[in-house]
């Protein structure tokens, strides 16, 4: 049985801001990433905004690797891939983000997503010296994605090859059965009848059968009828005084 391939690392190119360094902690922190590498960050590292932007993926900043070029920051990679919304003139295979993951997990070597700066993205040079490009189908239209979003859907494709914690499941209510639920739709059209809702008269039938359409559209739980039972009994008792 072959060795799991090594998760990928995200490089991030000049980065700009520390808060949007913190953001793709996070992002990557989600989905199980923990290699962060920074590429000649602007404001210098570390840098006191990426910290809160985080939200308690501290672990990934403090092991954070600053390297002075993109070529130190993956000399140990065998598989490099650009993400840019353009080729840039370069000629490269190009993937989506679910291609590019398969691939990963298919490589036995050491993988790196590289992701330029937030205002422009990969220079030209960025994206030559990288084996692939990786290019996120979205709407012609509006072609905006920022730094952490980019990090996390390609971490998010990442980790669907991998066991992650998923939330626990909780189990629904068994439904009711129907008996239940024509006691509840007697008591309200005793109350109902009671407070004058019937009319005019000659509309009795139709308003009967619209209310146990919408009533029986759902399946209604036994604590679910339960407490609509309380909550008419209480709607038709007199006020209690403030």
């Amino acid at each position: 049985m072959s060795a799991a391939a090594p998760p990928p690392v995200i490089v991030l190119v000049r980065p700009q801001l520390g808060e949007n360094i913190g953001k793709a902690a996070r992002a990557m922190l989600n989905f199980g990433l923990t290699e962060l590498r920074l590429v000649a960050p602007r404001d210098g590292w570390p840098n006191p905004d990426a910290g809160p932007a985080a939200s308690g993926a501290d672990s990934v900043l403090a092991d954070a690797k600053v390297f002075a070029s993109l070529a130190e920051a993956v000399a140990d990679c065998t598989t490099i891939y650009a993400t840019t919304v353009r080729k840039r003139g370069v000629s490269k295979p190009v993937l989506t983000p679910e291609a590019a993951a398969q691939e990963v997990h298919a490589t036995a070597g050491r993988s790196a997503y590289i992701f330029g700066p937030e205002r422009s993205g990969l220079e030209t040079d960025d994206v030559a010296l990288a084996h692939k490009i990786v290019t996120v189908p979205i709407n012609p239209e509006f072609g905006s994605l920022n730094l952490a979003q980019a990090v996390i859907l390609l971490a998010y494709e990442w980790s669907k090859g991998v066991a992650l914690a998923s939330p626990p499941e909780v189990p629904l209510d068994p439904p009711a059965e129907h008996g239940e639920m024509e006691g509840l739709i007697q008591h309200l059209v005793r109350d109902l009848d009671a407070a004058g809702y019937f009319f005019p008269a000659d509309r009795t039938e139709a308003t009967l059968r619209t209310l146990r359409t919408i009533l029986t559209k759902t399946g209604w739980s036994y604590n679910d009828i339960r407490m609509m039972h309380g909550i008419v009994t209480a709607l038709g008792r007199t006020p209690r005084p403030r």
